[in-house]
């Protein structure tokens, strides 16, 4: 990549997503990160801080968002990471399934830590989440955040039958979207739906790999640019270097997706395949899953591909 496409990749990047933990109260079926109670992984207050830190250093980042697993779970950190964030001058933004929300009290002890720190609530509310013996604990989040002043509103993910419902890549935005077969959805729910010949999954509809506008960085410092592909390590390499001399074409995974999107990883390494899949995210993540062994540093950690 030339010295302006990393000027522009940088420009364009404003928003580093910290998954705080691949631990959930949830095993949902659609989860890209196989979220669940056994999943191990978890930020430490000292590791945020480091992100934020090279956040600030980047220069280009406005957003920062932490989510999971389950965010809350790991509460004092997610207070202190919050409170960080803003503190170094960003947005801060939550992702959360609202288990907590078991009352309006509670919701509102949950949440009164983030009034005037958070500037967007995301909770999931959906058929994979949400409610227990009548109660239903998004509202009650919502209602309770609404009380506080804190920025709010629902992401649902349809039912992989479900027509007309388009997909979006990274943090789900507000109303429906699409089930992307990847991660648990690529092993749970890609055989709900009619698959479709792999030859045409010719591109990567969902993200901006070459100069993208958000990065994602797990427990362990690894940076995708989605979920299982990674192009550094924040732990060993400081963000705005690996930015710097990040080379879209020459990843080893990135490389094949520009060029001829999953179809192009499976012809560039000549790898097994059935003649059909859910969707371009099917194919992706078994392509890649078959080259874990080849390129570790790129497909990284083993708690994206479901390996405990």
């Amino acid at each position: 990549m030339t010295d302006s496409s990393n000027e522009s990749g940088a420009r364009k990047l404003s928003g580093l997503h910290l998954l705080l933990t691949y631990e959930c109260n949830y095993e949902c079926e659609h989860c890209f990160v196989w979220g669940g109670p056994a999943q191990t992984g978890t930020m430490t207050s000292e590791i945020i801080e480091s992100i934020i830190g090279q956040g600030k250093a980047l220069g280009t980042i406005e957003w920062i968002y932490f989510e999971g697993g389950e965010p809350f779970l790991y509460y004092d950190t997610l207070v202190t990471g919050a409170r960080l964030a803003r503190e170094a001058g960003f947005r801060v933004g939550i992702v959360s399934n609202a288990y907590w929300a078991t009352s309006e009290v509670e919701a509102e002890q949950q949440l009164r830590p983030f009034a005037g720190l958070v500037d967007d609530l995301s909770i999931s509310s959906d058929a994979y989440h949400g409610s227990e013996d009548g109660v239903t604990y998004p509202d009650i989040a919502r209602s309770a955040a609404r009380k506080l002043g804190i920025p709010v509103d629902f992401i649902t993910v349809a039912a992989p039958e479900a027509t007309g419902v388009a997909g979006v890549a990274g943090k789900l935005p507000p109303g429906e979207s699409a089930v992307l077969f990847r991660g648990r959805a690529a092993e749970k729910l890609a055989s709900r739906v009619p698959p479709k010949p792999w030859e045409q999954f010719s591109v990567c509809p969902w993200e901006e790999l070459r100069a993208p506008e958000r990065l994602h960085v797990d427990p362990f410092g690894y940076l995708h640019i989605c979920q299982g592909i990674t192009i550094g390590n924040l732990l060993h390499r400081p963000l705005p270097e690996i930015i710097r001399e990040y080379d879209a074409d020459a990843h080893p995974i990135v490389g094949p997706l520009l060029a001829g999107g999953p179809a192009g990883i499976v012809k560039r390494y000549g790898l097994p395949h059935e003649p059909a899949y859910a969707d371009h995210c099917h194919l992706c993540y078994e392509a890649r899953s078959l080259l874990r062994g080849r390129f570790p540093g790129a497909l990284a950690p083993d708690q994206m591909y479901g390996v405990r």
